[in-house]
């Protein structure tokens, strides 16, 4: 079977770039020196092919509430047009089905951007939950549908319709000095964005630019037509915005924090032992898919960070020998930033920042200390050692 490729692949070919699988996509995962490129966008700026995530649109009366019904996070917060909202979507157990940004245009237009790996999961489960979400309205059963004013649906049963766009790529341009190149690069672009507060976004002609990003530091995330995107790619290289491959992609947002589905989440993982606490509404008495189950199972696990005090490199899936009992790393390499090992990792509920553990790895037990992450942001090391 051949590998999928983004309207980006003959430019990634023609700047140098070493490509890899990607789950099924032929993706840059450097273009030379993978930490060049990390720091490069600390430190400047830089700019991902994230074309393999897929936009959906979810458009219709109905929409909100339907979306509460849906996600983990309460879509309530999302008062102004443009503003997103980072939450998981769940499945009746509490397991993460995938994580995903979700911004409101307007009460009949939500986008939504989801991972690669997940797409058409999400969309077939999106649409198998619109058709019960309807059912259940029908059938006089509005607990699970109730408006933000706490009646029912203001204009009667929901017409819903769920587009995905494989027709749209996505650029991400990221780094102290992204936003500046991107109004280089993009005339009309500062004049609409500048203003633009972070996770937000705004439509400009057939692009959608919102100042979102996977790296812990600012910039934009462009969605643009696929047919312009190869277009795009070399005007921001003109303005000297680098290319940046997978591997400092993961560096970058395992120093900011930031969780990858798949490793420090999945099906099998409640968002309340993977750190996504905070984007799980149980205060409010909307319900939701996988809200009784997260009642009634408290999390026995946490999600910590962890940095390596010996010499070595911590990896997913080692294990981590604490006082109260055994963990394993969910994400793991070395921090360009910090000039360590660090991770992420699923331990025991008790462990406490500051805590030593030791991990196994290869036939060593070494030192490690816990502590809070992000390990960076804004260019910086931002975490206490």
């Amino acid at each position: 079977m051949s590998l999928k490729r983004t309207p980006l692949n003959a430019a990634h070919r023609a700047m140098g770039a070493k490509m890899v699988d990607f789950g099924g996509w032929d993706m840059p995962v450097n273009y030379g020196s993978q930490i060049d490129e990390h720091h490069q966008v600390r430190n400047d700026c830089g700019m991902f092919d994230v074309s393999h995530m897929r936009v959906v649109d979810i458009k219709g009366n109905g929409a909100r509430s339907f979306l509460r019904f849906l996600l983990a996070n309460n879509v309530d917060k999302l008062t102004q047009p443009g503003k997103a909202l980072y939450s998981c979507m769940l499945l009746e157990n509490g397991g993460v089905i995938d994580d995903l940004i979700v911004y409101f245009m307007s009460e009949d237009w939500f986008r939504i951007v989801v991972n690669a790996g997940t797409a058409d999961k999400d969309i077939a489960w999106m649409k198998q939950q619109a058709a019960e979400f309807k059912g259940r309205l029908l059938s006089g059963d509005a607990a699970v549908a109730l408006s933000p004013s706490g009646g029912k649906l203001d204009r009667g049963v929901p017409q819903l319709v769920i587009t995905d766009h494989p027709e749209l790529a996505m650029i991400a341009v990221q780094g102290p000095n992204a936003r500046s190149k991107v109004w280089d690069a993009l005339p009309g672009s500062q004049e609409l964005t500048e203003r633009l507060i972070p996770f937000s976004a705004v439509e400009m002609g057939t692009m959608f630019i919102a100042r979102t990003g996977y790296t812990g530091e600012d910039g934009f995330e462009v969605m643009i037509p696929a047919k312009a995107a190869p277009y795009f790619w070399p005007t921001l290289a003109e303005k000297g915005v680098k290319p940046i491959g997978l591997g400092a992609r993961d560096t970058l947002r395992l120093e900011a924090g930031m969780n990858l589905y798949g490793q420090d989440m999945d099906e099998t993982t409640s968002p309340l032992e993977a750190g996504l606490a905070w984007t799980v509404d149980l205060k409010s008495e909307r319900d939701f898919i996988g809200k009784a189950a997260l009642l009634a199972n408290p999390p026995a696990r946490k999600l910590v960070g962890l940095v390596l005090l010996d010499r070595g490199v911590l990896r997913g899936h080692q294990q981590v020998h604490c006082a109260q009992g055994v963990g394993e790393i969910t994400s793991g390499s070395f921090s360009p930033t910090l000039n360590q090992s660090i991770a992420l990792a699923r331990v025991p509920k008790e462990v406490q920042i500051g805590d030593r553990v030791q991990v196994a790895i290869r036939d060593k037990m070494l030192a490690a200390k816990v502590v809070k992450y992000p390990f960076a942001r804004n260019g910086k090391a931002v975490v206490s050692l």
